[in-house]
């Protein structure tokens, strides 16, 4: 009986723990792969064993109460801690297993995550894979995420990370559309075409589109009458002879594959290194998660190559 109450304090503390963090019992239900009223009943039994509330609860906020907030960062140094000496069991063993959570952008998580998934899942079976897609950038420690992949510069961070294999831009047409309005053969060109422009959701900002001529990059904000703001909306505007967008070749390779788009001004594409891998220092050793990176990085090694030769 006292054994089962010591793991009731436990599961207290680590739904204390990332409720805290993330600001609600969802976000935390999510995180521990628990349903939000266990998260609720597991901290009210801890609340009610310690004597003292630690969230003030509204309809719209759930705030660390003076006493929570004293006690919040011993919690997630524990759950933390509980968390190693899990890694800690799984990298003892050789072959990969355990769970894998991977939280990813959109595009990346579509065209290049998700597609080299059921492989990965054959060759290591007794992995179990949770794959969440959001341009939101995600809490990595809060969240309980393994890897995550992340596109655009990175601030100073704590988390290990690693560069993936660059991957190019350029602009991309339908075979019908350059045929009826010709095809450019310099950027310059490109103010007489219909163009489709990509709006970043974070920021609202309209992506700036890079061309390399000569030995310089210059960057251009085409003046179109449609934007989108998500990447397979893009392509999928283009394949359907909206005019001429910008994409990563990693987005526009079954399209081009399948004859549904044709690169445009390939010469004056732009090679970009801004796409990284990062996971918690806990995780560093866990045979999953090294399974999961060198795989990435050969998915993105295989996509530079098929560009290439495209």
């Amino acid at each position: 009986m006292k054994e089962q109450i010591a793991l009731e304090r436990l599961a207290g503390l680590a739904a204390f723990a990332r409720a805290g963090s993330l600001g609600s019992f969802t976000a935390a239900a999510h995180a521990l792969a628990i349903s939000p009223s266990a998260v609720s009943k597991s901290i009210a039994r801890l609340e009610a064993h310690l004597g003292v509330p630690l969230f003030t609860r509204t309809t719209r906020s759930l705030v660390l109460t003076p006493e929570g907030r004293g006690l919040h960062e011993r919690a997630v140094r524990l759950l933390r801690e509980a968390e190693e000496i899990e890694q800690a069991a799984m990298a003892a063993r050789a072959e990969p297993a355990g769970s894998l959570r991977i939280a990813a952008s959109l595009p990346v998580g579509l065209h290049v995550i998700a597609p080299a998934l059921p492989a990965f899942r054959r060759s290591h079976p007794a992995v179990e894979i949770e794959l969440r897609l959001s341009d939101r950038m995600v809490d990595i420690v809060g969240e309980g995420i393994d890897v995550a992949v992340r596109i655009g510069e990175l601030d100073d961070t704590r988390l290990l990370s690693r560069k993936l294999a660059p991957h190019q831009l350029c602009c991309f047409a339908s075979p019908g559309y350059l045929a009826a309005r010709g095809t450019p053969r310099h950027p310059d060109e490109l103010a007489g075409h219909e163009t489709v422009t990509l709006r970043y959701q974070s920021t609202g900002q309209i992506l700036r589109w890079p061309f390399r001529i000569g030995d310089a990059v210059v960057e251009r904000t085409p003046s179109g009458g449609l934007s989108v703001d998500a990447s397979e909306a893009l392509v999928s505007v283009l394949a359907a002879g909206g005019g001429i967008g910008m994409a990563a070749t990693f987005v526009t390779a079954p399209y081009v594959a399948r004859g549904e788009l044709v690169p445009v001004l390939p010469r004056f594409g732009v090679l970009r290194d801004n796409i990284t891998a990062l996971w918690p220092a806990s995780r560093r050793t866990n045979p999953a998660v090294r399974a999961f990176l060198a795989m990435l990085h050969e998915r993105f090694r295989e996509q530079m190559r098929a560009a290439a030769q495209g």
